[in-house]
């Protein structure tokens, strides 16, 4: 592995690569993309790709991509900007893409702006608000994670996350009727951390899971798109969303093995099927 820093006038993009380039056979890289996961998040993922050139980033404002715009908000159009610099320093595309959470969310705005970057798209558990049923509901949950934040800090946010990604089904009265998690039903402490900035738990990111796919630029691009979803995950927030996306283009949604981070070993602690969930991704690419 080697790591680069890719300087705008906006950011220092640092991104790894993982194998020869040009590529040893031929094939385009495999670009892997998560938000507000970095690079690290994709560890055991790249190592079941040894044949293949794999490309990791940190997103910019996070973990090693320093900015230089002076802003804190994450917006996919933005970042797909980023990725388009990306794959242009790389001189290699168009390049497979393998994109989790947000960052399927910036990979779907880089096909829509840049449909020439990118051959295959694989877009894993999009977290994509507007085009569920229940949108307004979803809006409202994701606003109490953050009022808990706001209020307690990140343990207490992050048990409201918790609470609202597990939620099965649409977010109805009885989801809003509940009290808000106790952070140690989650073996989290309870004290408040002090921090603010979170961009899991704050409004920064509010953009990523408030966008709303250019259908009709999706489906104009000569990229290959497929919208999938961990087996696991079926019937929460983002296989939800995964679903919704899939129909929006007139597919069904993919089904990998394990839950929204089921590509993972033991990076965050709560380890996937990485192995199974390569051999799918082999499959689909």
């Amino acid at each position: 592995m080697t790591t680069h820093t890719l300087s705008t006038p906006d950011v220092d993009l640092a991104y790894d690569v993982h194998g020869p380039l040009p590529t040893a056979d031929g094939r385009p890289p495999l670009l892997m993309v998560g938000q507000p996961m970095c690079a690290d998040g994709f560890g055991s993922l790249a190592a079941q790709f040894p044949d293949r050139t794999v490309v990791t980033y940190d997103p910019r404002g996070l973990g090693r991509s320093v900015r230089k715009d002076g802003r804190v908000d994450h917006r996919p159009e933005v970042q797909a900007g980023d990725l388009h610099a990306l794959v242009a320093t790389l001189d290699a595309g168009p390049v497979d893409v393998f994109a989790s959470s947000g960052g399927a969310v910036t990979a779907l705005a880089l096909v829509a702006a840049h449909p020439g970057d990118v051959r295959t798209l694989v877009a894993h558990e999009p977290p994509l608000i507007p085009v569920l049923p229940d949108a307004a509901a979803a809006e409202r949950a994701r606003a109490a994670v953050r009022e808990a934040y706001e209020a307690k800090g990140s343990n207490a946010g992050m048990a409201a996350f918790i609470a609202m990604t597990s939620w099965q089904g649409e977010y109805t009265d009885a989801y809003f009727a509940q009290p808000q998690p106790d952070p140690a039903a989650f073996g989290m402490p309870t004290e408040d951390d002090g921090t603010r900035d979170d961009p899991l738990l704050s409004d920064r990111s509010w953009a990523v899971s408030s966008y709303h796919p250019d259908v009709a630029a999706l489906a104009a691009a000569p990229t290959r798109v497929v919208i999938a979803m961990g087996e696991e995950s079926a019937g929460t927030f983002t296989a939800r969303t995964a679903v919704a996306t899939a129909a929006l283009l007139g597919q069904e949604a993919t089904v990998f093995p394990s839950h929204h981070g089921g590509f993972m070993g033991g990076e965050y602690g709560y380890p996937g099927q990485p192995e199974a969930f390569a051999a799918r991704l082999r499959e689909v690419l």
